[in-house]
């Protein structure tokens, strides 16, 4: 049998994942506390308990959603140039609630964004530090930037993932396979942050298929 604080933090959890869904699809200003309570399968005072107010709702709403990306990126660069990206790929499939819920906050544009970006640029420059312990990144000159250079891009991509799916075929709720185009065009813009050895054996794991190879004929 579950104590009463287990039961607490599994109520906390439903909640902030219940908020996270409806505030990507309708926004904040479209998002009650009723409508979370509901969604979440609980009481309105359950809500306020945990986190007071929308504001603080949403708060733990862009706390979870740092420290998953921050996890995502230190488990990659954890396994050094052996990543294997396909498979790397498909783990981010359970996270796509939340890459929903990001850019629909980017594109609302209020206050609390400034926090949620530092956040990631923060588990970025982490899991940078690490790829480069790794042997996967080259040492960089201006770490600061760059890092800030590489969210920007991640984030734009998030606002504008209907001209990826146009120009790109890019669908993130799609199968890892569907994202290997723009991750290879992305490995060969940003080459030269990769060590020689972590580039190439990547790449490698990009190289056509014979089946693509002959398609590309038709």
């Amino acid at each position: 049998m579950r104590s009463a604080s287990t039961e607490d933090l599994t109520a906390r959890a439903r909640i902030r994942d219940a908020a996270i869904a409806l505030f990507a699809e309708h926004g904040m200003g479209g998002t009650s506390m009723k409508r979370v309570a509901a969604e979440a399968g609980v009481s309105q005072a359950l809500v306020s308990h945990h986190f007071g107010s929308k504001e603080g709702l949403r708060t733990a709403c862009d706390e979870h959603v740092a420290a998953v990306i921050e996890e995502g990126k230190h488990e990659a660069m954890s396994k050094g140039p052996d990543l294997d990206i396909l498979s790397a790929l498909r783990d981010q499939s359970g996270t796509m609630p939340l890459l929903r819920y990001l850019a629909r906050m980017l594109i609302e544009g209020s206050p609390q964004v400034d926090s949620l970006v530092d956040g990631i640029v923060g588990a970025t420059a982490a899991s940078m530090e690490e790829g480069e312990r790794a042997g996967i990144f080259h040492s960089l000159d201006r770490p600061q930037d760059v890092n800030a250079v590489l969210v920007l891009w991640s984030l734009g991509l998030l606002v504008l993932h209907g001209q990826a799916e146009r120009l790109l075929g890019l669908t993130f709720d799609g199968p890892a396979e569907d994202k290997v185009r723009y991750a290879r065009a992305a490995m060969e813009a940003l080459q030269g942050l990769f060590t020689d050895n972590a580039y190439e054996q990547i790449n490698r794991e990009f190289a056509p298929r014979e089946d693509e190879e002959e398609g590309s004929d038709d």
